[in-house]
């Protein structure tokens, strides 16, 4: 594990993880908030990293310019070309330990909720059930003309297949729940958000470079609520001077964390 490019100097990082337990053991309202750096480690690529899917062109194209919905209405079937290969590929991807421990914890109830930048809704999978999706879901699809719902299984085999998704009812376009740009965040989904990270005790967060706004402004609202904030990241943030603790690598910590629960369950 320590030949990972991220992972610490097992006594550096054993010193650090055991102020991260004693954390965790004296919170009693954890907030967990997860970006795309999560996801790599189930073979995920990174959205926004460097040669991430939303940074190179795309057959000449702005990607971020192609999840509008200026383009999506203009060119819905550029989109799901581009879609196809990114979004609706999702069951091929399991789980990772980072999703799995966490689960565990609001399990054991150490952990109360999960906020996620990501759409690939393996929180879920993995036995999460408090998992808010800050930038909306594949899950569920909407028709743009009647509003009627479609489920991921029922569009992603037509989507795949190089097709654009119509409603069977209208005949208009199906959209995936996802927030494009353009589109606002969802108001619930936000108000929950302001009131569980300004009402928390312990922040976590994993995977997030904290660059999205206004997403990446939780942390920020939990630490000037009185929350300790604890960043697992690779690389740095601009956030990582207020934090509580640092670590640089999620399988390293995720690894400790499961032995950890571990020890935990025997005390019991």
């Amino acid at each position: 594990m320590f030949n990972d490019s991220y992972a610490e100097n097992p006594e550096v990082f054993r010193k650090k993880f055991d102020q991260f337990t004693r954390l965790i053991e004296k919170s009693s309202r954890i907030t967990v908030f997860t970006g795309a750096g999560v996801s790599t480690l189930s073979g995920i690529p990174d959205f926004r990293g460097q040669h991430g899917v939303y940074t190179d062109p795309w057959m000449g194209m702005d990607v971020e310019e192609i999840i509008s919905m200026t383009f999506f209405r203009r060119k819905p079937d550029i989109f799901y070309k581009w879609a196809k290969d990114v979004w609706y590929h999702l069951e091929d991807y399991e789980p990772n330990i980072v999703h799995r421990v966490l689960a565990r914890m609001e399990k054991m109830g150490l952990l109360r909720n999960v906020y996620t930048q990501n759409i690939d809704m393996l929180h879920q999978r993995a036995g999460s059930r408090n998992v808010y999706e800050v930038h909306g879901s594949p899950e569920f699809h909407t028709c743009q003309g009647c509003g009627k719902k479609y489920t991921y299984d029922e569009i992603a085999p037509i989507v795949r297949d190089g097709k654009v998704p119509y409603c069977s009812k209208c005949k208009s376009v199906i959209k995936p729940d996802i927030i494009f740009y353009e589109e606002s965040l969802n108001e619930k989904v936000l108000n929950s958000a302001w009131r569980d990270f300004s009402d928390t005790d312990l922040c976590i967060v994993l995977g997030s470079s904290l660059l999205v706004q206004p997403a990446a402004s939780l942390p920020v609202l939990a630490r000037q609520s009185g929350a300790k904030v604890v960043i697992v990241n690779a690389q740095e943030t601009y956030q990582d001077s207020t934090a509580s603790i640092l670590f640089r690598d999620l399988k390293q910590t995720f690894e400790a964390l499961d032995s950890y629960l571990d020890t935990r369950s025997n005390r019991k």
